[in-house]
C-alpha cells in the first residue's frame, strides 16, 4: 500500500474506520495509523474522531487519467501519443526530456501529484504538495530549430489565460513566465511555466513545457513560500483539477501544431493585452544591475521593451528579472 492509495480512498472526505481502509488495501489497522501520520508532511489534514475513523480536511481531486482523455476531443486523442500520471517524480520536466533520451517524448503529457525536485526559472524550487497543484508537462519535437521557438513560452501564457479567463480567474501575465492574480494583499502568484529545450539551433529540437499551477496549498505551506500566491481553490473553488488538465492538453495540441508555422506572431497582441505591467514603471534587474523605466508591450519574438531614460530598449528572458515599481 502506498500513501497515494490512502489518500485516494479518502478522497471523498467522509470517515473511514482504520478497519475498513485497512480492509481495502489489504494491511492492518497499524500499518494505516502509520501511513496516515505521513499525510501532514504531504500538505493534508487528518481529522479523528472517535466511534467513526479518520477523514481529510479540504481533500485533493486525485488525478484520473481516464477521465482526462475521456474530455478531449478526437484530434487532441490523436496528438496525445501518452499519458503519465504519476503518483510521485522529481520533475515532470525531467520525465519528459528522460522520454526524449528514450526516442520518445514527442506529444507526450506526464502528470505528478507531487513532485519532489520540481524547478522554475533559473533554478528557483517549486513547491508541492500531494494533489495541490497542476504539474503538468508536455513533450514536443520541432522541425525548424531553436531558432524558431522565439516566445514560445509566451504563447504557452496566453493560451493558460485565455484557459483561466473563461472559469472566471482575472489572470495577468508577468513577463516573462508568471501567471499572477490581484488579490487583497497585492498581486499573487498563481503559477507559472518552464520551457526547456535540447537539440540543434537549425536542426530538429525537443521542447518540454512544464506549468505549475496552484490548487490548493495548506497554511504551513503558504507560509513556507517567500511571495504572495494565491490558488485555484481560493478564486473558484468548483474548478475540476482534472476538466482543466483535460482543458490544458486540448489547448496545447492546437497551440503547438500551430506554433511552427505562424512563430509567436499569432498570440502577441493577446499577450500584451494581458500583461501586467503593461504602461506601468518597472526595475530590470541584470545580475547586480538595476535599471528603472517604463514597461511596453514585448516585440514579435518575445523581447520585453522598456522604455529608459527615453530610449526603447529590448530585454531577453533568459538576461533578467522584471519588478513592478510604485
Amino acid at each position: 500500500m502506498s500513501v497515494s492509495d490512502l489518500i485516494r480512498l479518502m478522497s471523498d472526505g467522509a470517515f473511514h474506520s482504520g478497519e475498513a481502509l485497512g480492509r481495502e488495501v489489504g494491511v492492518s489497522r497499524t500499518a494505516i495509523w502509520k501511513q496516515l501520520r505521513k499525510l501532514e508532511g504531504l500538505g493534508l489534514s487528518v481529522e479523528t474522531a472517535r466511534g467513526c475513523g479518520y477523514r481529510l480536511l479540504n481533500p485533493p481531486e486525485p488525478l484520473r487519467g481516464a477521465d482526462i482523455v475521456a474530455n478531449l476531443s478526437r484530434p487532441a486523442r490523436q496528438c496525445l501519443k501518452h499519458l503519465f500520471v504519476e503518483d510521485s517524480t522529481g520533475s515532470t520536466n525531467t520525465f519528459v526530456l528522460e522520454r526524449f533520451a528514450q526516442g520518445a517524448g514527442h506529444g507526450e503529457v506526464c502528470l505528478a501529484e507531487w513532485q519532489s525536485a520540481g524547478r522554475g526559472r533559473r533554478g528557483r524550487s517549486f513547491y508541492s504538495e500531494w494533489g495541490g497543484n497542476i504539474h503538468f508537462s508536455i513533450g514536443w519535437q520541432f522541425e525548424s530549430g531553436v531558432g524558431a521557438l522565439e516566445g514560445l513560452s509566451l504563447a504557452v501564457g496566453v493560451i493558460m489565460a485565455d484557459l483561466l479567463s473563461e472559469r472566471g480567474i482575472d489572470i495577468q501575465l508577468k513577463w516573462p513566465n508568471d501567471l499572477l492574480v490581484s488579490t487583497a494583499s497585492g498581486m499573487s502568484k498563481l503559477g507559472g511555466i518552464l520551457v526547456e529545450v535540447r537539440g540543434d539551433t537549425s536542426g530538429p529540437c525537443q521542447v518540454v513545457i512544464g506549468i505549475g499551477v496552484n490548487v490548493r496549498l495548506s497554511e504551513k505551506g503558504r507560509a513556507g513560500i517567500e511571495q504572495s500566491v494565491t490558488t485555484l481553490s481560493d478564486l473558484a473553488p468548483d474548478i475540476s483539477r482534472n476538466a482543466l488538465v483535460s482543458a490544458m492538453i486540448e489547448a496545447h495540441m492546437q497551440m503547438l501544431g500551430r506554433f511552427e508555422e505562424t512563430g509567436f506572431t499569432a498570440w502577441h497582441d493577446r499577450w500584451n493585452d494581458y500583461h501586467v505591467y503593461r504602461n506601468r514603471p518597472v526595475q530590470i534587474y541584470q545580475g547586480s544591475t538595476v535599471s528603472e523605466g517604463m514597461a511596453k508591450g514585448v516585440d514579435d519574438t518575445g523581447n520585453l521593451i522598456v522604455s529608459i531614460d527615453g530610449e526603447d530598449k529590448r530585454f531577453a528572458g533568459g538576461e533578467v528579472s522584471l519588478r513592478g515599481r510604485s
